[in-house]
């Protein structure tokens, strides 16, 4: 069963309303099911799995990466050298207070008066965690200085990139896009085709940076059709 959100303000196109449709959250989960229903375009917040109903737009289109076919560009390949100096370390969902406090820096610097800045300890864990799925927690750092943690769960046959915060110090290195990279060779090598990147949406700078990464696909009336530049082909 699933349920539908009262109309709010779009905080991605100020001018429009979203509505959301959750799944049932007193109906059992697991990743099985959720495999199948990010395949219809939902996504995961903590315990919570949602697709967005708007009425009348369609801006937000679902997203996935073809890992087995991706090509870095010019730009990427130069954000990988940039980075190359990084250790990485893949962890299990445990709660951790270096991670906390990258990312309470994080979206108080980017997503200021936008309703997550001023997070707490509970608040940030209720949003990457779930009880149901495995997920994993990807540690970029520079010695023993932490710069990025990505937020990754692990679904039959994909990757799901749940979300992504760095030092906001760090900018120059480009660290959202290096996160992305990393993911995207680290479903190949698990030999999963895709990796779900969420919604993009061209009319926004916020979601727009997701078409960089390709050949990717978006859901479109239900069929997942190659992505490129917002044109349906």
């Amino acid at each position: 069963m699933f349920y539908a959100t009262i109309p709010d303000r779009c905080p991605y196109l100020g001018d429009r309303d979203m509505v959301s449709m959750f799944a049932d959250p007193h109906q059992p989960m697991d990743a099985a099911t959720y495999g199948r229903l990010i395949r219809l375009g939902f996504r995961r917040s903590g315990e919570h799995v949602y697709r967005h109903q708007c009425r009348n737009c369609t801006a937000c289109v679902p997203m996935r990466v073809n890992t087995n076919d991706f090509a870095a560009d010019r730009k990427q390949r130069r954000v990988h050298r940039i980075n190359k100096d990084l250790s990485v370390q893949v962890r299990d969902a445990v709660y951790d207070p270096r991670h906390f406090k990258l990312y309470e820096a994080y979206v108080n610097h980017r997503h200021q008066g936008g309703g997550m800045d001023n997070p707490s300890s509970e608040s940030y864990w209720a949003f990457i965690h779930s009880t149901w799925c495995k997920t994993l927690l990807v540690e970029f750092s520079l010695g023993d200085q932490l710069l990025c943690v990505a937020v990754i769960d692990e679904l039959p046959g994909a990757l799901s990139a749940v979300y992504t915060f760095f030092d906001p110090e760090a900018e120059r290195r480009s660290l959202g896009t290096y996160a992305i990279l990393w993911q995207i060779a680290y479903a190949k090598k698990q030999q999963r085709p895709h990796l779900y990147l969420g919604y993009w949406n061209q009319e926004t700078h916020k979601m727009a940076y997701k078409a960089d990464f390709m050949p990717a696909h978006g859901l479109y009336d239900g069929i997942w059709k190659p992505l490129r530049d917002g044109r349906k082909l």
